[in-house]
């Protein structure tokens, strides 16, 4: 076009020239103009959440981080004595009276007050001592609390294990906690935990079980104790809903609390404010949560390709892991592509949970998910397990499984079913039974305040705070007992194989 321009005379050169120059101003200012008027709107939007409140805004000093001059366990337990009497003064003693009510997590004596249960499960806990044959260290999930494992971690006590259920740093006391928490304090805080099963247990083997990022701490401690001499080998990880992929825009929502810092806008630190109603796990999210969940998923993905790099990525603990076809928390098909996919070894297994197919057969699910495709082509180098209705037009489960390097599926009947009211499980739901006194279904099971599980309320549109997702979302798995069952062979074979 240039070429085009030079032969014309020297004039009509000028005015093209300067024309398109002022059309690419215009170009530049209105792409800028939509730009910051997109910003602006996305910083009103937010803005508009609801008012924060004290546990919104508490700076606890007490929390440990990856800084902390701790160096053994015991030490760990009395700084989160110290930190849960900081919690009391700063901010349950700090609600004003017009937002103490009869399901606040922060009001004391509440329906929803996690001091009314015994014990206080946002607490690290322990279970037996130096004489039992094997350990497990359980790792909950973002946001939540030891509570999300307490059953598993009841499950392997019975079946004869030292077990700890480790408080993660940011968990357990205001969501304020996760604005200031990072992933170095959290994969610190497991590090010592082991270290601490390890002086009980001596040689003994020692399994993770972890829950979302739970799962993905456990995965990372296994790539550190490969690389780490120091550290204990695991003998074996299970992950359920492991946090293997989450969306990329987490990457960068941080960016939103520093333009808030930047105008004085607190809100903006926040990617939900919602009523703290739950006493084992936080309503609202802070953004910097979203971007440490993100900086785990690649403190994996880093450390399997420098263990593929020097040719140990066969070194890698049997993994058992679990995880629901339909998952709006974390990336589903993650765990089969940036994780099983990748493992050369045949001792690992991966148990997915189907939607159910009555449901996608009547047209009521917004897309098709193909589970069908794992066991079927060529052979894996791992197990793979679907458990799915035994055709479209029963409620009835089965288990469509494949064993490592073979090319036939089997089917095994589970004398379990699909209710009929639910048509997938969910991120939440894995690790609860039907009897989990908070989050189950159960009327009977034995509860001193809210039942979450059995929270459904019906009315007008826009008159509750709780926004309607909060109810309709599974949080009990009706495969449970299958799963406990998994979860207990697969740990109590290996250690009695374990020398």
């Amino acid at each position: 076009m240039s070429n085009v321009i030079d032969e014309l005379p020297p004039r009509v050169r000028r005015r093209i020239w300067r024309y398109l120059l002022l059309t690419s101003y215009a170009i530049v200012l209105f792409v800028s103009g939509a730009v910051i008027a997109i910003a602006v709107a996305g910083i009103l939007y937010m803005n508009a959440q609801p008012d924060l409140s004290v546990w919104h805004k508490a700076d606890l000093d007490g929390e440990f981080t990856a800084k902390s001059k701790i160096t053994t366990f015991r030490e760990y337990l009395e700084l989160e004595d110290a930190l849960f009497a900081e919690v009391k003064t700063e901010v349950y003693d700090k609600v004003p009276e017009a937002e103490r009510s009869f399901f606040n997590r922060y009001t004391t004596g509440s329906r929803s007050d996690p001091g009314i249960w015994t014990p206080n499960w946002n607490r690290t806990f322990e279970y037996g001592d130096s004489t039992a044959p094997f350990g497990v260290l359980m790792l909950h999930g973002y946001s939540d609390s030891p509570y999300s494992l307490r059953g598993f971690g009841a499950t392997m006590r019975d079946a004869g294990a030292y077990v700890v259920g480790l408080r993660i740093p940011g968990h357990g006391t205001a969501p304020s906690a996760l604005k200031y928490t990072v992933a170095d304090d959290m994969t610190a805080a497991v590090r010592l935990a082991m270290r601490h099963m390890r002086e009980v247990l001596g040689d003994k083997p020692i399994f993770i079980i972890g829950y979302s990022n739970g799962a993905a701490l456990a995965l990372n401690y296994d790539i550190e104790a490969i690389e780490d001499p120091t550290l204990p080998v695991p003998a074996g990880l299970v992950l359920m809903s492991p946090e293997i992929g989450i969306t990329r825009a987490a990457a960068y929502s941080n960016w939103q609390a520093r333009v808030g810092d930047l105008l004085g806008l607190d809100k903006l630190a926040w990617s939900s404010v919602l009523p703290e109603f739950d006493p084992y796990k936080y309503n609202s999210f802070a953004v910097n949560a979203g971007e440490q969940a993100w900086q785990m998923t690649q403190k994996v993905q880093l450390g399997l390709d420098r263990l593929t790099k020097a040719g140990r990525l066969g070194e890698v603990a049997p993994i058992l892991a679990f995880q629901s076809a339909a998952d709006a928390t974390v990336i589903a098909n993650a765990v089969v592509t940036n994780l099983f996919d990748r493992l050369p070894s045949g001792q690992h297994d991966l148990v997915v949970f189907d939607v159910n197919r009555f449901y996608e057969a009547e047209g009521l699910l917004r897309r098709s998910i193909d589970t069908e495709r794992l066991v079927a082509g060529p052979p894996r180098a791992y197990s793979v397990g679907i458990v799915t209705n035994r055709n479209a037009t029963s409620f009835d489960a089965v288990l469509r499984s494949r064993a490592a390097g073979t090319e036939a599926a089997t089917t095994t009947e589970l004398g379990l079913s699909w209710p009929d009211d639910i048509y997938s499980l969910s991120h939440i739901a894995l690790p609860f039974s039907e009897e989990d006194p908070l989050y189950g279904e159960d009327p009977n099971s034995e509860n001193p305040g809210i039942r979450l599980g059995r929270l459904a309320l019906h009315g007008e549109n826009n008159t509750l705070s709780i926004p309607p997702t909060m109810m309709t979302r599974q949080r009990w798995n009706p495969f449970h007992p299958f799963m406990a069952e998994r979860i207990k062979q697969f740990i109590t074979e290996r250690a009695a194989a374990t020398p």
